[in-house]
């Protein structure tokens, strides 16, 4: 028997509706599959999913990530 829980994997989480708590950065580089760097790089250059401070954390809303999702494939589909 394992005494460690083990994290739900934030994906199955975003396509079975909202998790009941805010995303971390490490969880958007799980998310889009990228280093947690990118994730950081992303906030700076205003190019990535919007996120929001709690204190020094930074946090994001699955309901944000999922426009943000939505908008660069229609944004993709425009383009094409």
């Amino acid at each position: 028997m394992s005494t460690a829980r083990e994290q739900p994997d934030p994906r199955e989480t975003l396509r079975s509706g909202l998790p009941d708590r805010y995303l971390t950065p490490d969880d958007i580089a799980v998310i889009f599959k990228v280093p947690v760097e990118t994730v950081y790089q992303w906030r700076k250059k205003h190019t990535g999913p919007p996120g929001f401070r709690i204190g020094k954390h930074l946090r994001y809303d699955p309901a944000d990530i999922r426009a943000y999702v939505t908008e660069r494939k229609t944004a993709g589909q425009a383009a094409a």
